[in-house]
């Protein structure tokens, strides 16, 4: 269950940036029409907590498994979808386990509308592949913006 908090920045940040399956629509714009961009917190990374830290590892590890059989072509639609079912399964959990202070929960939560975007890609038709590198890239700002230790960035192969 979504703590009150988290369910209203998740919602906010769901109007903002209209969860479309759209990769280029995945960039959430403020108010004056800039798109609003992950920051640091005074120049240091964001704390995390184990929840968080244990499933965003495993969607790091999940997309760094199937990078390999995407490139080389030998991804078929089920297995984007299942992909995308299991990095759902990750991100609900981190929404409703979240214990972050507003300002870092805000952040993260720029970084995972990016990851929606990604799952709403590979399950669609075509152009899944998309999918994935809009997750590579959202699991990427996240490792340069959170306190996550030993976290290795996911790169092109």
């Amino acid at each position: 269950m979504f703590t009150n908090k988290c369910l209203a920045a998740f919602v906010a940040l769901g109007l903002t940036v209209g969860l479309s399956a759209s990769v280029s629509a995945a960039t959430p714009h403020g108010s004056d029409g800039h798109a609003m961009e992950l920051r640091l917190d005074n120049g240091q990374k964001w704390q995390t907590d184990e929840a968080l830290r244990t499933r965003m590892g495993r969607i790091r590890d999940d997309i760094d498994t199937a990078l390999p059989l995407v490139h080389a072509g030998r991804y078929g639609a089920a297995d984007f979808s299942a992909l995308a079912d299991r990095v759902q399964e990750q991100v609900d959990y981190v929404v409703a386990n979240c214990k972050l202070p507003e300002e870092a929960d805000i952040q993260l939560h720029l970084a995972l509308a990016q990851v929606m975007d990604g799952i709403n890609v590979m399950k669609g038709e075509g152009g899944q592949e998309q999918g994935v590198a809009a997750i590579v890239q959202a699991l990427n700002a996240y490792g340069g913006h959170f306190d996550h230790p030993e976290w290795k960035p996911l790169g092109d192969r």
